[in-house]
């Protein structure tokens, strides 16, 4: 029978990648190719709608295998991660409690951050009931107490034998002050830094020097950005401590690099697998060997992109993030709680966000001695050219002096906070979408009784920012400038009452009133649908009845220049009118006193802003 197996492609002739876009652009009846299929991404460059073999030529990512220098497809020949979880709590009893609780149901990493009234000296009595064989654990503290921290680690590490066995970290970021701060670099850094190096050498596995770019992350900054500037903050490290008098191995083995993952899943994939290449390189660069070019990486879940309103949509999110980094085999993953908005979150959003790992670890394709990328042809494009566009910022930032250098002029922070303002205005426009949020909001959902008190759940450093010398970040959430618009609506104690009068062609009524719907439920207004009006003054006349405070016109652009008019006329100024569209007549309109139009050209967030403003008084 082997004999009689036929290959099922060989059934059919080969398609050449002319043939494919005579085929592309026969279907499109003349538009545009670049233009309705070319995606130009927010990283500088171009995505096409399908990719071929014959796209692979000359591409820097192939050749290798998962292990293979320089690690493109992976550090190791599994594909095996850490689920980390961080632990919260207000003494050490408690922290061990959670901590064990959670070891109990699938995590193997936990993060302990020593603020507030945990401090140092409760280490030890943390440590002391972990098995430190089995759990990785990462400290996060103040880096002026770094070393004092490092020392009890050791101690405890020792005490239980594990030196060998031990995974984990300190959080040592003397970068923090500046990035979110903008406070002055501390001048002993380079001391400490080899102090605590002399601390932990004797553990192998005890990374020390933190790339936190997931701040970068939370922050708004764009894949290449972020990648490009941890890139740099590696350097920076290796530079640093090899002119203090450290080896190159000595430095990039004591590296982690802690980085975000936002929910473009299929660029995140590309995005560590291309930091894996670049970083081995750079490594490489400074006389390493390459068993030390690999990068240890830890994935967290991206806090940009969470929301308030409609919560549970960010257990989407942060699954999509977690398998992108699972794919591309980062070495552990923390799952942020969905709930983080909230007070008094329970152990309910931490145990699903442990469950998707778990999840994840159940799927045995995962675990395979494969590319965690597939062979992808779309993935290897992408790979290279992220990693083209993270380079050439990366070259940037080392021709500028350094990343120190630029942190302590601004000039980082001004570039990610850029971006974070356009992707804000991009949520306000819609053209980045928060499911929940900017589109398709739950019109009945309430929060305000939910929220938390200001502050935050780690002290280590994340005081409210104070004037400093340079700029710092701005970690405004991208949903945020939705939610105080949403907000200032339930504090008014008056819901506005949106009515879509819906007349004319059906299929056109019915789209714009779905449209509308949206548009003004992302201000938390109540909406009243209606399936269709015979007449003008049947909707009118509904709509006062309701006790309308807006009143849409939904219908088709060639019946708005008949029945805009006579609505307006009709409803009087007893409600806010409202035409759902940019019909060719619209100046026509506003020539005789229709003013609001909602479309998709419009500002959403700045729109609704304006109707805030006149409805809530």
């Amino acid at each position: 029978m082997a004999n009689k197996k036929e290959n099922l492609f060989d059934m059919f002739p080969p398609i050449s990648t002319d043939e494919w876009m005579a085929k592309i652009n026969v279907d499109l009846k003349g538009a545009d190719f670049n233009k309705k299929l070319v995606w130009r991404t927010n990283e500088g460059f171009n995505v096409m709608p399908f990719y071929r073999k014959e796209d692979l030529e000359g591409l820097p990512t192939l050749g290798t295998l998962p292990g293979e220098f320089p690690y493109v497809r992976g550090t190791r020949d599994n594909n095996d991660w850490l689920i980390r979880q961080q632990i919260q709590g207000a003494t050490a009893e408690e922290i061990l409690a959670n901590a064990r609780h959670a070891i109990d149901r699938g995590v193997e990493s936990v993060g302990i951050c020593l603020c507030g009234d945990l401090t140092p000296d409760q280490l030890p009595e943390i440590l002391k009931g972990l098995d430190l064989k089995k759990t990785e654990v990462n400290v996060a503290c103040c880096p002026g107490k770094a070393v004092e921290v490092a020392e009890l680690m050791v101690a405890a590490i020792i005490e239980q034998e594990a030196a060998t066995e031990f995974r984990g970290s300190i959080d040592f970021n003397p970068f923090k002050r500046l990035l979110k701060r903008g406070l002055e670099f501390p001048k002993d850094i380079k001391e400490t830094s080899l102090a605590l190096y002399n601390v932990v050498k004797d553990v192998k596995n005890l990374r020390c020097f933190a790339v936190d770019s997931y701040m970068l992350n939370n922050a708004g900054a764009y894949i290449t950005q972020e990648l490009g500037y941890a890139l740099a903050w590696g350097a920076e490290w290796m530079t640093m401590l090899t002119e203090a008098g450290l080896t190159p191995c000595e430095v990039a083995e004591r590296i982690k690099f802690n980085m975000g993952i936002s929910s473009n899943y299929f660029m995140e994939l590309a995005k560590f697998r291309a930091a894996r290449m670049l970083w081995a390189e750079i490594v490489k660069a400074y006389g390493a060997e390459e068993e030390c070019c690999k990068m240890w990486v830890h994935a967290v879940t991206s806090q940009f992109n969470q929301t308030i309103y409609d919560a549970h949509v960010n257990l989407l999110r942060s699954m999509t993030e977690t398998m992108s980094a699972a794919l591309a085999g980062v070495n552990s993953i923390e799952t942020l709680p969905f709930d983080l908005q909230f007070k008094n979150p329970d152990e309910f959003s931490e145990r699903i966000a442990r469950n998707q790992q778990l999840l994840l670890r159940d799927e045995s394709h995962l675990n395979k001695v494969v590319d965690p990328a597939g062979g992808s042809y779309y993935i290897e494009v992408l790979t290279t050219s992220i990693a083209r566009e993270a380079w050439k910022l990366f070259n940037e930032v080392e021709e500028n002096g350094g990343f120190l250098a630029m942190l302590q002029k601004g000039d980082i922070q001004a570039k990610v906070n850029e971006s974070g303002v356009k992707r804000h205005v991009d949520v306000a426009r819609r053209k980045e979408i928060l499911l929940g949020t900017n589109q398709y909001p739950n019109f009945n959902e309430f929060a305000l009784d939910k929220l938390q008190k200001d502050g935050c759940s780690c002290g280590c450093g994340c005081t409210k920012p104070e004037d400093g010398a340079v700029e710092y970040l701005n970690f405004d959430r991208a949903a945020s400038q939705f939610e105080t618009l949403r907000l200032d609506t339930e504090r008014s104690g008056k819901r506005p009452k949106v009515f879509m009068l819906t007349i004319g062609n059906l299929a056109m009524r019915l789209a714009r009133a779905q449209f509308a719907a949206n548009f003004f439920g992302c201000a938390g207004y109540e909406i009243i649908d209606n399936i269709g009006f015979n007449t003008v003054k049947e909707g009118v006349d509904a709509a006062i009845e309701k006790g309308a405070d807006v009143v849409v016109l939904c219908s088709s652009d060639d019946e708005y220049a008949t029945f805009a008019p006579e609505a307006f006329k009709e409803l009087n100024g007893r409600a806010m009118f409202v035409v759902a569209g940019a019909p060719a007549c619209m100046e026509e309109l506003k020539a005789q006193g229709i003013e609001d139009f909602i479309h998709v050209r419009v500002n959403v967030l700045d729109t609704l802003i304006g109707f805030n403003a006149k409805l809530l008084k």
